[in-house]
């Protein structure tokens, strides 16, 4: 393409994460003539690649709610994605523990959100009923979510781009863009690189994670009143030297949208805690520093010992680090998934997503599957 040349196809897609990968394999196998823009060199290193990889079964969302809706279905699909694509997974189950007689009831209102939200596997275990499964768990009872996995994610994308492809989508990678105008019979958007061209689409998905609201806050047409403003929650997690102790996943009950230093296992058996929760005081997600502090570990130790009082000294090793994409303060609730389609804004053919944050990975089938019922597709 010559930095001058303008190309019609039906779709834009713009980030290559899960959730954008998920979309634009929707609308090309809607028969959509597709492409997912990618600024990276390599699809899924935002977000989707720096999470705990965990298949939620839909246990903490408010019921009604979109974050609940699709987590539940999304878990579904998910599952049986990855039976027909042969992408690692295992339903190796939660258990999420009350460490103190004080949380008794908090279990009992997690329970009633469970079912309230179409999750019926849930049991309640009593303390020695959980240490049958795990010896070295304190607590004083929990709740076992059969239902909640993990999963390669970076495999579900690699499948995700194989059926987007086949079916006649692309993915273009070191694709920036760089603006877009909103038009009544299509937009065009501005794509940089080594080859600057535009795009003319009648249907655009903006799923940049982190950078969607700045993204949206320069689509000429749209409304500033509908961008919302970003914030950035870092999460670092922990590497646990030697042998995980436990086969399931770990939970502390949950504080608002941070589900605790949890334990977590990836699909070799090696153990990780995190995230925490750390605002950043910045304005751009130019300025991440996904580095993770040792000395952070030290709050780590506490959190992890309420669950696991034999958590040895010097055993957790700094891992990685994600950011969420908030779309909120540090001092409020969280909100709901933003699935903002022509109805909330007034501009034909346009999706955004913004505060894609977990459940993200698990819903990323039934979050495309929203897209195209916001486009009425």
């Amino acid at each position: 393409m010559s930095g001058d040349s303008v190309d019609t196809v039906d779709a834009v897609v713009i980030g290559a994460g899960v959730v954008g990968l998920a979309v634009g394999r929707a609308l090309a196998r809607r028969g959509l003539e597709t492409v997912v823009l990618e600024r990276e060199h390599a699809i899924g290193t935002g977000v989707s690649s720096r999470s705990s990889e965990v298949i939620h079964a839909g246990l903490y969302y408010e019921p009604g709610s979109l974050k609940a809706r699709l987590c539940v279905d999304g878990r579904e699909q998910l599952v049986a994605f990855c039976e027909a694509h042969a992408v690692a997974y295992r339903l190796c189950g939660k258990l999420i523990v009350a460490t103190a007689a004080e949380q008794l009831a908090g279990l009992d209102a997690l329970a009633a959100r469970a079912r309230a939200n179409g999750v019926h596997d849930l049991q309640r275990l009593s303390a020695a009923q959980a240490r049958a499964l795990e010896p070295e768990l304190h607590c004083v009872a929990a709740l076992l979510s059969p239902s909640t996995g993990i999963v390669d994610s970076h495999g579900l994308m690699l499948a995700l781009q194989g059926d987007l492809e086949r079916s006649g989508g692309a993915v273009a990678l070191l694709s920036p863009v760089e603006a877009m105008h909103c038009g009544v019979d299509g937009h065009g958007v501005q794509v940089g690189g080594a080859e600057p061209t535009t795009l003319r689409a009648r249907f655009v998905v903006n799923a940049a994670g982190l950078r969607a609201p700045a993204l949206a806050s320069g689509f000429r047409g749209l409304a500033p009143r509908h961008v919302p403003r970003a914030g950035f929650s870092k999460g670092s997690y922990y590497a646990l030297c030697g042998r995980a102790p436990f086969s399931r996943l770990v939970y502390p009950l949950p504080q608002d949208a941070w589900l605790g230093v949890h334990l977590t296992l990836d699909l070799a058996g090696q153990a990780r805690f995190g995230p925490d929760a750390q605002w950043l005081a910045i304005d751009s997600a130019d300025e991440i520093d996904y580095g993770v502090d040792p000395a952070r570990a030290q709050g780590f130790y506490v959190d992890v010992r309420r669950y696991w009082p034999g958590l040895p000294d010097g055993a957790l090793q700094p891992a990685y680090s994600g950011v969420r994409p908030k779309i909120h303060g540090p001092a409020e609730p969280a909100p709901d998934f933003c699935v903002q389609g022509p109805r909330e804004h007034g501009v034909p053919g346009l999706v955004n997503l913004f505060g894609i944050e977990s459940p993200g990975l698990t819903s990323c089938l039934a979050l495309a599957d929203e897209v195209l019922v916001r486009m009425e597709i």
